[in-house]
């Protein structure tokens, strides 16, 4: 199945966030998973370290991405890579929300600061 019409993405939210998942095993995606992502305003997702590579293309908003503790913060147009295995956080410090679209390999798995692992449905 080649085309993912809009109304087939499935909505996850998770630590504030709003996960919008298009490619996916149920879509037809074999290797990559990919995703719209919505930060809201003033949010602040917990660190967590990834299990592969993840790309970001940043929509609208000014999202703040920190990798293996280097942050910087993006514009629309803006993209950044996480390395497999890096540290990564993703904030929002403005008042209107922010979106980007992200791409990694199916099976994406992150470990938060405390242990616990999370298979995020939108790369299964």
């Amino acid at each position: 199945m080649p085309f993912i019409r809009s109304g087939e993405a499935v909505v996850h939210e998770i630590h504030g966030g709003r996960f919008v998942s298009y490619v996916r095993p149920g879509t037809g995606g074999r290797d990559l998973a990919a995703w719209r992502v919505e930060i809201p305003a003033a949010m602040a997702g917990p660190a967590h370290t990834i299990s592969a590579e993840e790309t970001f293309y940043v929509l609208s908003g000014r999202p703040r991405l920190t990798i293996d503790g280097e942050s910087a913060e993006l514009r629309p147009g803006d993209a950044a890579v996480a390395p497999a295995g890096s540290q990564l956080a993703v904030a929002n410090t403005t008042d209107q929300s922010a979106h980007m679209w992200v791409t990694t390999r199916v099976g994406l798995t992150a470990e938060l600061a405390d242990g616990t692992t999370i298979a995020p449905p939108w790369a299964h």
